[in-house]
């Protein structure tokens, strides 16, 4: 703790004192004798910290035995799931080997740090920085534990070196109030001796304020006759009394911290706090005058960094700080501690200014991937210099070990909620499976717990309208269609309001026309037609794409243009093409998946020849003709088959993650392909004129790719 923030306290919890410190004297006797230099008061506080686990082994061995004096270094998600597993589970069990006929058979870790999944390389860096006390930003998309985490760290951080915080009247200047931190529940102590001795002092001031008062009606009724010249000195003395009392009031502390009752480390949650919520304030007094304002003291109100000294201040979305509370949140990091004033300059709490107040905290910053381009970058420097930065993965790969933990999160969300029926071994599965389906990598498992967790809720929510007891993989299968997001409600309302006005052709041949495929969202097909048009041209030839396109769309349909200036065999200078993605909405085109189906598209209206329309599309295109990975594939293909579509294109790259539900697998069949010339193949009608055209454009990029040849798709394939 910085030099100063607790007036020159021991660590033992004695509190060293000034006898010439004039706010200490009217509670010192208190006080010291709080602190065990007296009898009673003191010596019970010593017991009940005696009584206290020192650094938390107490808790601890309640989860791994009485015997185990386990570290830190034993919590995390390495901890094996409890229950009984084969011996040699089959590769092909989605239970992992589990012996389990419910979640009910499923023992849930008491410690949030050992109910973590997934996040290995994360879990790891949040039990350093809690051994060393080290700051930590977590990046990466909502809903992948990060606030799981900050919670976890938290428990892991000691109890004992919790403190009170008490703000004092400062009698020299009542603008500048006094600061003194206590051990973790003396403050409460501290408070009520002083309102105790506060209260015997003022029964003794109202004692002797009715014996004036009596005296002097006495007086003025019986000898001096003047009953209302005695009425008026009573009420004088007695406004006088009152008064004066106030002074004593004002003695008495206000406890600006209080963790009397904290059983871990404090947790502060700030995202999205206003300055004074996070930084502290001082209320607004109108009674500033004629002695009737409350005490600036007793106007102080803690915030979020203050109340997190010792433990942990969690803030999500840290770029939607404005830039002025992040320079002083960089402050209360630099310099472990913060003084609270007024947050509006037009209160009368902006007069106020207390002492600084301990801010000893370990900050958790989180955001997005866009979190750290608006993020202050001195406080970003403070976080890095001191701690650890963390990107939050997405996707797991597929282990026994890993499908046996996502079946103990079916059970930890429902013992979370409290309110849902148990599982069945085959609603586990179809929850993993659906993990699998979200994860869009082959061998992979989605870490998106929170919108997972919504579907193991909605599913027990359904089991439970129906009286039923236990949630089965019907459940399941109705919430999965319950719990579509809004993207995908919109997406099959698109599909639904197309059929009925005939733009969405779904059988023929029709020259220039092609249905490509796109994602909304995150897990939402949808089908967009693609249309293109040859005109003669006015100057020198263009190509015109339309639709909302966006920043790597644009760039897509300049590498298609490339190959068709090399295909084409008429002078395109002279011709302009155009291309329209039909009904692509305000929400625009995004991404570079549609470079296929614009190449198809254009080839076609330059050539004349038709598009089946049973087919759609979606995948990348090289400016060499090469078809690249993207991303959505398995809701793009089911999308394709709610459309009408017998056949789907898709690249050769994105073949092993397809993971389409069962009621799709028999309506649509799949062509992986890898190069241009094989799209235009399936696509084009008419063998000979389609053949001559494949030819060509085989010979023209020089890149078709031979038997056993494989194209390197990028890292990241686009999302569109």
């Amino acid at each position: 703790m910085p030099e100063g923030s607790q007036d020159g306290e021991e660590p033992d919890g004695n509190e060293q004192t000034d006898d010439d410190d004039p706010w200490r004297s009217p509670g010192s006797t208190i006080e010291e004798t709080l602190a065990g230099n007296g009898e009673s008061p003191g010596e019970t506080f010593d017991e009940d910290i005696d009584e206290q686990p020192a650094g938390g082994d107490e808790q601890l061995s309640d989860t791994h035995g009485e015997n185990e004096e386990p570290t830190i270094d034993d919590l995390g998600s390495d901890v094996e799931i409890d229950a009984e597993i084969e011996d040699d589970p089959d590769p092909e069990d989605l239970l992992g080997g589990l012996k389990i006929d419910s979640t009910e058979e499923i023992n849930i870790p008491e410690r949030l740090v050992d109910q973590v999944i997934g996040q290995e390389h994360a879990r790891d860096v949040i039990i350093k920085a809690a051994k060393q006390r080290r700051h930590v930003m977590m990046i990466g998309a909502p809903g992948t534990g990060k606030s799981m985490l900050a919670k976890a760290m938290s428990e892991l951080l000691p109890k004992e070196e919790l403190q009170d915080v008490l703000v004092y009247h400062n009698p020299d200047d009542g603008n500048k109030p006094k600061v003194r931190t206590v051990p973790a529940g003396k403050g409460e102590q501290i408070v009520q001796a002083h309102k105790e001795e506060a209260r015997k002092r003022n029964q003794m001031r109202s004692f002797l304020m009715w014996i004036i008062i009596i005296v002097v009606l006495g007086y003025a009724l019986i000898i001096a006759g003047q009953i209302l010249l005695g009425i008026l000195a009573a009420g004088i003395i007695y406004i006088a009394f009152k008064y004066a009392s106030r002074g004593s009031d004002a003695m008495v502390p206000n406890l600006l911290v209080n963790n009397a009752d904290t059983k871990t480390a404090p947790f502060r949650d700030a995202t999205g706090a206003h300055a004074g919520a996070l930084l502290g304030d001082v209320r607004h007094d109108p009674f500033q005058s004629g002695g009737m304002e409350t005490p600036s003291h007793d106007r102080v109100e803690a915030g979020a960094i203050h109340k997190a000294n010792k433990g942990v201040l969690f803030v999500d979305e840290i770029n939607t700080l404005d830039i002025r509370s992040q320079q002083h949140l960089m402050t209360a990091i630099q310099e472990g501690e913060f003084g609270i004033t007024g947050q509006s300059e037009r209160s009368s709490g902006a007069m106020v200014q207390t002492e600084p107040v301990p801010t000893d905290f370990i900050m958790i910053a989180a955001g997005n991937l866009d979190a750290m381009e608006n993020m202050h970058p001195a406080l970003r420097n403070r976080i890095k210099g001191y701690g650890y930065e963390v990107y939050m993965e997405e996707t797991i790969e597929d282990t026994p070990e890993m499908r046996r933990k996502y079946a103990r999160f079916v059970a930890q969300e429902i013992t979370k909620d409290g309110r849902l029926p148990e599982f069945t071994d085959d609603a586990i599965r179809e929850i993993i499976l659906e993990s699998k389906r979200r994860a869009g990598r082959k061998n992979h498992l989605s870490l998106h717990f929170r919108t997972l967790g919504g579907l193991v809720r909605v599913a027990g929510d359904i089991a439970r309208g129906e009286d039923a007891e236990m949630t089965t993989r019907q459940h399941v299968l109705a919430a999965k269609d319950r719990s579509r997001s809004i993207e995908q409600q919109l997406a099959d309302d698109y599909i639904e309001r197309r059929k009925d006005y005939e733009i969405q052709v779904a059988e023929g041949y029709v020259v220039g026309r092609v249905n490509g495929l796109a994602v909304m969202g995150e897990d939402s097909g949808i089908m967009l037609p693609v249309m293109a048009e040859v005109a003669p041209s006015q100057g020198p030839g263009d190509v015109i794409a339309t639709g909302q396109l966006k920043e790597m769309a644009q760039e897509s349909v300049s590498n298609v243009s490339a190959i068709i200036k090399k295909f084409s065999d008429v002078n395109i200078s002279e011709k302009d093409i155009h291309i329209q993605f039909i009904q692509a909405g305000q929400q625009g085109v995004d991404g570079d998946s549609a470079s296929i189906t614009v190449a198809a598209a254009v080839i076609s209206a330059l050539e004349e020849v038709g598009v089946d329309q049973s087919l759609a599309m979606t995948g990348s295109l090289s400016v060499r003709g090469d078809v690249l990975p993207v991303g959505g594939v398995t809701h793009k293909i089911e999308a394709a088959a709610k459309s009408g579509c017998d056949r789907v294109i898709i690249p050769e790259s994105n073949k092993q993650d397809v993971m389409i539900e069962d009621e799709y697998e028999e309506m649509i069949e799949i062509i992986p392909v890898s190069h241009i010339s094989e799209v235009l193949d399936v696509a084009l009608e008419g063998e000979p004129e389609k053949d001559s055209l494949v030819d060509r454009l085989k010979n023209i990029t020089g890149s078709a790719l031979n038997e056993g040849a494989s194209v390197a798709g990028p890292s990241s394939p686009s999302p569109q």
